[in-house]
């Protein structure tokens, strides 16, 4: 099969890049796989495609930007040069630009590729009908929030043209079937990233316990929280911690790191990383002591549970939504607090720089339930599904043919 795999790519820094690399590492692995064609975003860098496995063929076609309104015509064109055996789009609805309208021209891609009788599948991360407006950056305005469901709900009307709609949560299934009333939504859940192929050491290096948190700041995950937490946890337990904010502003809040930054110069041993590379998210995850999740609402499954799944690291999370349900469906353990009360997320952090057991059993737990859903084993799955799409248009196609000469 020659699948093309519409999405961001390192080094891009547009939203779900990291994701699609390990799709693109995995899917190259897979025999039935004969070439993969990147239509990606345009980025200044070269693309990272420095894999250490053999694999098949891999084009790369950089032919959208964000927030341009032509992205829909440049992916359609590249679709049509390429003509791939099958097409998946990895997407979310903010992922062809934070301009309302540049990202709702990008999401009627699926739409067209079905028009060009292109089989595809869209890899949809998130649903606006569990994403709370406010929080997430988009508005706080009542009525602005109605008009955005209008638009958000016409808008998953699109995404549904695709041939299937893939979500990583049985929750989302439910909902769009529910309220839309289709059948060609499924589960494909989200995967870990890497596997290791021996349980990790779950030991940490000498030095301060590093509490850590990852991803893009500034909306529904805020930091101010977390750094007053860690400095009550000193306090009550003379331990010596080091908090490390790993990632960058929210594309919706700009500078927001920065002022935190400011803002806490009298607190120590705060490091920010800044944007991490991919090379150096495994060592940032080992060196970890905790990793937390100071979030007041969800608009996915988590990426980054499941990496620190994946290292065998126990996590801090906020009690709802999505995380809940992963806990749930997927088998994670953490502690649990109260979204935005410091004193509950202090105490669940205390409790496990303070019980080396506790947190060790919750470590091991998560990394078992990493492994039950590797990449390789997701790949996989979006392969049959392409398989059952690919063999239900052969039928179509020749029952319309049988049809026009009886």
């Amino acid at each position: 099969m020659k699948l093309a795999l519409v999405t961001a790519y390192p080094p891009s820094k547009v939203t779900l890049n990291e994701y699609a690399y390990h799709l693109v590492k995995h899917f190259r692995q897979n025999i039935n796989i004969t070439e993969l064609v990147l239509l990606c975003d345009k980025t200044e860098g070269t693309k990272d495609l420095a894999f250490e496995e053999d694999g098949c063929k891999i084009t790369v076609k950089e032919c959208w930007e964000f927030n341009s309104y032509k992205n829909i015509f440049n992916v359609s064109k590249a679709i049509r040069q390429f003509n791939p055996d099958a097409v998946l789009f990895n997407l979310q609805f903010m992922k062809f630009g934070d301009n309302k309208a540049a990202a709702a021209l990008g999401l009627m891609l699926p739409l067209v590729c079905k028009l060009m009788n292109v089989p595809n599948i869209v890899l949809l991360h998130n649903i606006l009908e569990e994403v709370d407006l406010g929080s997430a950056g988009f508005t706080s305005n009542k009525f602005m929030q109605k008009l955005y469901g209008f638009i958000g709900s016409t808008l998953t009307r699109l995404i549904l043209q695709s041939d299937t709609v893939a979500l990583t949560m049985q929750k989302y299934v439910d909902i769009l079937q529910n309220k839309y009333n289709v059948n060609n939504v499924t589960v494909i859940p989200h995967g870990t990233f890497e596997i290791a192929k021996k349980e990790p050491d779950y030991s940490l290096p000498e030095g301060p316990l590093q509490i850590m948190t990852f991803g893009k700041f500034g909306t529904y995950k805020k930091v101010e929280g977390m750094i007053e937490a860690v400095e009550k946890v000193r306090k009550s337990t003379g331990l010596n911690l080091e908090i490390v904010i790993a990632g960058t502003d929210n594309p919706n809040v700009p500078g927001y790191l920065a002022k935190v930054k400011e803002d806490y110069k009298h607190v120590s041993q705060v490091r920010f990383t800044g944007y991490v590379e991919e090379e150096e998210v495994p060592t940032l995850f080992k060196e970890s002591a905790v990793v937390v999740f100071p979030y007041t609402s969800t608009t996915g499954s988590s990426g980054v549970l499941h990496q620190a799944g994946s290292y065998g690291k126990a996590v801090v999370m906020p009690a709802l939504g999505d995380l809940a349900m992963l806990v749930k469906d997927e088998g994670y353990q953490g502690e649990f607090f109260e979204p935005e009360s410091v004193d509950s997320l202090a105490l669940a952090i205390e409790v496990l720089v303070t019980n080396e057991a506790h947190r060790l059993s919750i470590a091991k737990a998560n990394f078992k339930a990493a492994n039950a859903f590797p990449m390789e084993k997701i790949t996989a799955m979006y392969l049959n599904a392409f398989e059952k799409i690919i063999l239900n248009k052969r039928r179509f196609s020749s029952k319309s043919i049988a049809e026009k000469y009886i």
